[in-house]
């Protein structure tokens, strides 16, 4: 093969020297518009298959915390018209589940495309790359095959988990973008009724009032807009990631989204009790939330509480004011992406790393494998297929004010299948026209490019039909699953009784995983022991189980594990871990 003419690779170097001083926000002189009009800007790419959004943008935007308390599945409180009118041009995955429900193993799973076991990380304080396998990233792919990769806010959970470095340069193009005022989240900026500072879960703010009159997901947000606009004018494919932090505790938003949100209208959870029959291995104590001072003021007996009604309900209001407020930040992003012309040839992706219990089962945090926890909403929109055709310059997603849009939008397109986060690698690969993955082998540690989750894409114009014909062939006695349609996620405890560590134990102290299946009609959990020093769980060794029936159970509170046989879920359970 011949060299690379000297001139061309001057050329190409000059065009990345131009583009990371515009993505740090400097000035670009003279000499750099002259070299960017002679540079070539096609970068090699593997071979790809052609996908729907062939050489589509990439905008991946994940939440910290966020349930799918929406108006697109139903929420009929809420308001969220941003990120509905989204859904109304997405097609929307109702049952879509995280493999663990804590920040850094859900988010190092879904962009690696594996599942705990593989990646190793339960807990917040060991590098995959290190302790597992150095395996390759969904935007590293991206930034292997010619992409600008990009990354604003909490994408990777900092911190050991992403090397303290959100795995740059491994990742991103550029060193990734945190706010400024992040680093103030925990601390005392609270305004009580005593007038004090406090560090508060409920913590409706004056916003002026704030360290530099902001807060870190606005600074995001702008963030984000600055880089659209940076690669508008570059021309060069991108996957820019953005992720906020709301409604992640504690629950700090701008105060005027409180109105949204009269305290009368907020009842408690359906089912705020523990329930009677839950095995005591499966409960979290919610120590973090615990440790915020209005909640140390309350006294709350451990582990179980409960918290008073009124403070319930107030904990309630927040995260739905919250949730508006990420809404805000979601429609001004969009609208940026409709102003600098990119809603036609930009892939928009939206979901969340993990739910949160807001008092179902007397729970007020994540940390378990009920549906509170592990579900999440996930939505595509992909120029062209999720819906029409859409011309340049033509508006998709004009901003809409929550405290003054009450919309009935519906999702484009929906789907019931049972998914998981971990499938967003070779999903996002495929729909971008980029060659998919390979499925990972049974051992595949020493793999670097291979994914654990398959591709949804074969659902996205499935029909709700064929959904209930699967359903039709199950028997009376089970609610029977397909390979296709079956989500697993796993928590660890450190005992069989809740522990001030049971919500985070650290890996050396975890003694037993509880393994959860989700089909479409059944949760079914066994906790298992398990040996941190060879990462093994042994079956034979069942401490307890839960088995839902979400058709007659939808809020899982009725176990029915010791009064039913469940030998095909435990076989199906045992078979997922071999394969």
């Amino acid at each position: 093969m011949a060299a690379a003419h000297p001139l061309c690779a001057a050329a190409r170097l000059w065009l990345w020297l131009w583009l990371w001083l515009c993505l740090l926000g400097l000035p670009r002189g003279a000499s750099a518009f002259a070299l960017e009009a002679a540079a070539t800007r096609r970068l090699h790419t593997r071979g790809a298959a052609v996908g729907p959004g062939d050489g589509m943008n990439v905008l991946f935007i994940v939440v910290d915390d966020l349930r799918p308390v929406l108006g697109c599945y139903g929420d009929k409180l809420v308001k969220s018209p941003n990120i509905d009118q989204l859904a109304s041009q997405s097609i929307v995955f109702s049952n879509a589940y995280a493999q663990q429900a804590v920040c850094a193993p859900s988010r190092v799973s879904f962009l690696t495309g594996r599942r705990p076991d593989t990646t190793r990380l339960y807990d917040f304080y060991s590098y995959w790359r290190v302790h597992a396998g150095n395996y390759s990233t969904m935007p590293q792919y991206f930034k292997e095959n010619g992409y600008v990769t990009l990354s604003v806010g909490k994408v990777f959970h900092p911190g050991v988990s992403s090397n303290y470095s959100d795995d740059y340069p491994y990742s991103w193009s550029i060193p990734p973008f945190h706010p400024s005022t992040e680093k103030y989240e925990n601390d005392k900026t609270c305004r009580g009724k005593d007038g004090k500072l406090h560090a508060n879960l409920v913590c409706p703010v004056d916003v002026t009032e704030m360290p530099s009159g902001t807060l870190p997901d606005i600074q995001s947000t702008e963030e984000a807009i600055r880089l659209l606009n940076v690669m508008k004018t570059n021309k060069q494919k991108f996957f820019l990631a953005v992720g906020y932090h709301k409604p992640h505790i504690p629950l700090r938003y701008p105060q005027e989204f409180l109105k949204l949100y009269p305290l009368e209208n907020i009842t408690l959870a359906p089912d705020p009790w523990v329930p009677e029959k839950l095995p005591s291995v499966a409960y979290n104590p919610w120590m973090d939330i615990r440790q915020r001072d209005d909640v140390e003021a309350l006294n709350v007996s451990f582990p179980y509480g409960p918290l008073p009604d009124v403070f319930q309900r107030q904990i309630r209001q927040s995260y739905y004011a919250a949730v508006s407020y990420l809404d805000m930040q979601v429609g001004l992003l969009l609208n940026a992406l409709d102003d600098v012309g990119l809603s036609n040839s930009t892939i928009v992706v939206f979901t969340a790393d993990h739910g949160w219990s807001l008092g179902e089962h007397g729970e007020w945090a994540k940390y378990s494998n009920f549906d509170v926890a592990t579900r999440v909403p996930l939505m595509f929109y992909v120029p062209g297929m999720t819906t029409s055709s859409v011309s340049q310059g033509e508006r998709v997603f004009p901003y809409l004010d929550p405290f003054s849009h009450i919309l009935s939008l519906v999702p484009q397109g929906r789907s019931k299948k049972v998914v998981e986060l971990v499938s967003l690698f070779s999903t996002l690969a495929e729909l971008a026209g980029l060659q998919v993955p390979p499925a990972c082998p049974e051992t595949s540690f020493h793999v670097a490019l291979c994914t654990e989750g398959a591709s949804i894409v074969r659902y996205f114009n499935a029909s709700e039909e064929k959904v209930e014909e699967e359903k039709d062939v199950c028997d009376d006695t089970y609610r029977c699953f397909n390979e296709e349609s079956v989500a697993f996620s796993q928590y660890p405890r450190p005992a069989d009784t809740p522990q001030w560590n049971s919500d985070k134990p650290k890996l050396k102290d975890i003694r037993i995983m509880g393994y959860s299946m989700r089909t479409i009609d059944c949760r079914y959990t066994v906790w298992v022991q398990f040996n941190p020093n060879n990462f093994s769980a042994n079956f034979e060794d069942v401490h307890a189980g839960e088995l839902y029936v979400v058709e007659t159970d939808p809020n899982q509170d009725y176990n029915i594990y010791n009064n039913t046989s469940h030998d095909c879920f435990f076989k199906k359970i045992l078979g997922f871990l071999k394969h």
